[in-house]
């Protein structure tokens, strides 16, 4: 497996990250950052790199969506360790409403059906945008590198943001900056979900864990099992990272 991070290491991702936040706010002639905090780790360390970049201008955005309540719990945990102000904004209803219009049928929070799970995530970015736009914010994304290469985020959803401070590090990179930047350890511990559905996990959904995938992104080493998941997945969501296309003439 790959080396683990020296803690010198740590410290000067940590301070380059923070550097580069701070250019981006110059560069766009923004004023702060927005962050979704969903209580899971991505969110955690990329809204802690944000306040160490800004530290007077970040807004978490808490967004339940029949979600477990624990999620909630733990984003508000993550606010407190880093002393983030917090706006909560319950999607549930206009959810519903959205999943009644479209399929003429009551939501079942243990379905898996992507096409209605993904209407959570929308939902959230239009939410990021608007307190976006009304503080001269600049929404920092979540996603990192093994999400990205994967393409396991929501087209136009948790995709759709200004910039991805955690975007070139891998899970578990994430993982180890977490620690060094001070993320509670309950987040830090908790397991991997996107929250789309009840009981979702990703990992399962995925068929390979992160640790494998991450070795394999950085050192071109695995199992034939892990390379096909990996290539596949990068192959079928390829279109989620690049622009609309235009035709050639």
């Amino acid at each position: 497996m790959f080396l683990l991070w020296e803690e010198s290491g740590l410290h000067v991702l940590a301070q380059k990250l923070t550097d580069w936040l701070r250019e981006q706010l110059k560069e766009r002639d923004a004023r702060g950052f927005v962050v979704g905090l969903s209580g899971g780790i991505d969110s955690a360390v990329t809204a802690a790199l944000c306040k160490r970049a800004c530290p007077g201008h970040v807004l978490g955005v808490i967004m339940p969506c029949f979600s477990n309540p624990r999620d909630a719990e733990d984003a508000m945990l993550v606010a407190g360790a880093f002393d983030i102000p917090v706006k909560t904004v319950a999607l549930d209803k206009p959810f519903l409403q959205m999943v009644q219009l479209l399929t003429g049928q009551d939501y079942d929070p243990s379905d898996d059906d992507l096409t209605i799970a993904n209407i959570k995530p929308r939902l959230r970015m239009t939410t990021l945008y608007f307190f976006a736009a009304r503080n001269r914010y600049l929404v920092a994304g979540t996603n990192n590198r093994t999400e990205l290469t994967v393409g396991y985020f929501t087209k136009y959803g948790d995709g759709g943001v200004d910039l991805l401070p955690i975007g070139n590090l891998t899970k578990c990179r994430v993982w180890e900056l977490a620690g060094y930047l001070g993320v509670p350890r309950p987040i830090i511990e908790k397991a991997p979900c996107a929250g789309l559905y009840a009981g979702q996990d990703d990992e399962v959904e995925l068929g390979v864990t992160y640790r494998e995938m991450d070795e394999y992104i950085l050192t071109g080493k695995a199992d034939e099992r892990v390379r096909k998941v990996v290539e596949r997945l990068a192959a079928n969501n390829a279109h989620k990272n690049q622009m609309p296309a235009l035709p050639p003439f």
